[in-house]
């Protein structure tokens, strides 16, 4: 990979909202991380030409403690997740009227929202049948792999 193709990446990655990035081939390895109140942090490592495994190089910047503030879900309440990195859209277009709301009926297979990953919309659909109790992501934001959207209460 070349230096402006690296730094192509990296101001994608910082536009795009995510937070971590990691790609390792055999001839390198490239982490980008994007911590909250500072500048992304780039750490680039050749790995050896042999099959030797290589050490990981210390970040210069310790990783930042957890800051989750996992709100306690009730035992009944079933997540959907996103099952990837995107941007998370809740109707089909900007006029649209959304695919849920909070107290939407839906059923397994119904639509419940598109997350748009490198210019591709990808609708996402409940695997379960329920109420949605929560909407846990704001429109047109950007969501990471397995990041909780909604909550359901699969008896409603």
């Amino acid at each position: 990979m070349k230096a402006k193709e690296i730094q192509e990446l990296i101001d994608y990655i910082s536009n795009s909202g995510l937070a971590e990035v990691k790609i390792k081939t055999g001839e390198f390895e490239l982490s980008i991380k994007k911590y909250a109140d500072s500048a992304p942090v780039q750490t680039f490592q050749s790995a050896p030409a042999s099959p030797a495994p290589a050490a990981a190089a210390p970040s210069p910047i310790p990783a930042p403690a957890a800051t989750e503030e996992a709100a306690p879900v009730a035992s009944n309440l079933i997540e959907i997740k996103s099952p990837m990195i995107g941007t998370f859209y809740m109707t089909p277009n900007p006029d649209a009227d959304p695919f849920v709301t909070e107290g939407s009926k839906i059923k397994a297979g119904d639509t419940v929202c598109i997350i748009e990953a490198m210019k591709l919309f990808n609708e996402i659909e409940s695997d379960i049948s329920g109420k949605i109790v929560k909407i846990l992501v704001s429109n047109a934001t950007p969501v990471e792999y397995d990041q909780p959207l909604f909550l359901v209460d699969p008896a409603g």
